[in-house]
């Protein structure tokens, strides 16, 4: 049975520019005939098909925290949505503290998104919606609400407010709903991840190894943020590269010398095939 490799794209696969270098994607493409190549990311189908431009990924993709698995011809494997009701109360929440989330949804079965925002942004926000500015699929709502199938709902701000929200939160809908609170290390802030409580990377993992067929004992993983905590526990080998946060690094069975930067999943992955050929020889 085939070797399966998943890796986290932000500040993990991509460097901090949001691009992959000839080199990683010569090393990881050279693993295509012999194993199961995957992502899981918290982005969504429309940019990570962007950004994997000449990379080849010959398993559904773990989109969105886990809310979508969907193959790169546009397959759905698996959704778990937050629904409007729920949603809208989430943006209620986040209003009596003056915050206002992003929301993405789904649209049609054409994995058609929505990026859909309040007129009220903070400086984190504002700076965000600037590299959004040629995407059609974002819009502004002076009365933000959510659509009818909701991938995931995202705060972005201070630590001590989104801490103080996620409080909140959690007196109303309790364990009813998934939240990631971590730092974005692009902005320099925290934002807070709500999702329906079963997205996540490790029940993702789950529905990719159910469609492929594969064995979790074969399963390495790569990732550098608390996200990417559940599918380490469940992946027989993962693997955090040199910039991941520290408690990360603490559930990683390995902790790479390089970095994103320095195409670490990449370096790994050429070390271990020299390993395994310098074995048969």
């Amino acid at each position: 049975m085939k070797n399966i490799y998943i890796t986290d794209l932000d500040h993990t696969f991509l460097r901090s520019d949001l691009s992959l270098s000839d080199y990683t994607k010569k090393i990881w493409n050279s693993y295509a005939s012999d194993a199961v190549l995957s992502i899981a990311t918290a982005r969504t189908y429309k940019k990570t098909v962007q950004f994997l431009q000449g990379i080849t990924v010959n398993a559904p993709m773990i989109l969105l925290d886990g809310a979508l698995i969907a193959t790169m011809d546009k397959q759905i494997i698996d959704t778990k949505f937050v629904t409007k009701d729920v949603g809208d109360a989430i943006i209620d929440e986040g209003a009596k503290l003056g915050i206002y989330p992003f929301v993405l949804s789904l649209l049609d079965k054409g994995l058609n998104e929505a990026f859909s925002y309040a007129t009220k942004l903070n400086k984190y926000q504002s700076e965000i919606i600037k590299r959004y500015t040629n995407d059609d699929h974002t819009q502004a709502y002076k009365n933000l609400r959510t659509m009818k199938n909701n991938f995931k709902i995202v705060y972005m701000g201070e630590e001590t407010l989104l801490r103080e929200l996620e409080k909140n939160l959690k007196a109303v809908f309790k364990e009813d709903l998934k939240y990631i609170l971590a730092p974005e290390a692009y902005m320099g802030c925290f934002f807070l991840t709500i999702l329906h409580k079963d997205a996540d990377k490790s029940h993702g993992i789950a529905s990719v190894s159910e469609a492929v067929g594969f064995d979790l004992k074969k399963l390495t993983v790569f990732g550098d943020n608390f996200n990417d905590i559940g599918m380490f526990a469940l992946a027989n080998i993962s693997v955090a590269v040199a910039n991941a946060q520290d408690e990360v690094k603490q559930c990683a069975n390995i902790v790479l010398k390089h970095t994103n930067d320095e195409d670490g999943v990449a370096k790994y992955l050429e070390n271990l095939k020299k390993e395994i050929n310098d074995a048969k020889t």
